[in-house]
């Protein structure tokens, strides 16, 4: 099979592949839509290998035994979702008294390696980060991002989206936790971050959603956490739902920036797949850094 560089790639691909990763089509239609671009000794299925993630290659920030923090698997009790949901938490080893605490929430394929590794920088930069499993119900994080997605749209959302609402306020009310609250989440979990802020209100400070869907323009009033939104120059579908999110913040006086990165694809954070901009990755994360540093670690 020939070596497939994703710069060479034909747009429509891109088009493609969002849509097979967010579920709007199977893994037949992808292959099907990109047959007709496989040209120069391509193939479809060669496409969609170079495109899915590669943790075996890909560079972990902060490793799991990293000296400066301290990590465990925990369970939440989630009553209003699944009963239980699994978590990673991590937070700096030198901790004392009480940290401000942080939410990861995982794209639309589970807690995968990626994630664990933006909850372990997240702690390295000084909070106490925890980044659930929607997969919980349903077995965990399969191994595969592939495989992962299937998963998850079996899994209920309004008790998945509950496992989350539990998640936050159990960091937030842990003793070791001031009870300053962030979020942040990427692609699915964009749009949770963004949700969050609706339903947590006042016990959310700070909420950073990647490239995430909106929620509702009725719903925007009850924001009252600061928003730091970061989106994808070439993301089309999401984007498309900024003009109507970003009235809303206006007309409710929601303290917010919005950040749309040159040249970056839908999910240019994440470090495993080809769509990745190492450029807009560390811009956006020093943003969203330096947003929970202003927000929850002062009053």
């Amino acid at each position: 099979m020939s070596q497939v560089n994703p710069k060479e790639l034909h747009p429509e691909v891109w088009k493609l592949f969002d849509r097979y990763v967010h579920g709007l089509i199977d893994r037949r239609g992808f292959l099907d839509g990109t047959a007709k671009y496989a040209v120069g000794g391509m193939t479809a299925v060669g496409i969609l290998e170079t495109l899915a993630p590669n943790y075996a290659e890909a560079q972990i920030q902060v490793q799991p035994n990293d000296s400066r923090i301290k990590t465990e698997r925990i369970e939440v009790k989630s009553p209003e979702g699944h009963g239980m949901i699994k978590a990673l938490l991590a937070r700096p080893a030198n901790a004392t008294g009480r940290i401000p605490s942080v939410v990861v929430i995982h794209e639309n394929r589970g807690l995968n390696p990626h994630i664990e590794d933006v909850v372990r920088r997240a702690a390295v930069a000084g909070f106490m980060a925890i980044g659930p499993d929607a997969l919980t119900p349903v077995g965990g994080y399969p191994g595969t991002d592939e495989a992962g997605a299937e998963l998850q749209r079996k899994v209920d959302a309004q008790k998945m989206m509950a496992d989350f609402v539990a998640t936050a306020r159990y960091v937030k009310g842990r003793p070791d936790s001031t009870g300053r609250l962030g979020v942040t989440g990427f692609c699915f979990g964009g749009g949770v971050a963004n949700n969050l802020a609706v339903q947590l209100g006042a016990d959310l400070a700070a909420s950073v959603p990647y490239y995430g869907g909106q929620p509702r323009a009725e719903d925007v009033p009850k924001i009252k956490a600061a928003m730091l939104i970061h989106y994808a120059a070439d993301d089309e579908r999401i984007n498309a739902g900024w003009p109507a999110y970003e009235a809303a913040l206006k007309a409710n006086r929601i303290s917010y920036q919005q950040f749309t990165y040159p040249g970056t694809q839908h999910g240019f954070h994440n470090d495993t797949t080809p769509r990745f901009n190492k450029e807009a990755a560390a811009l956006s994360w020093q943003r969203t850094i330096d947003h929970f540093n202003k927000y929850l670690k002062t009053t």
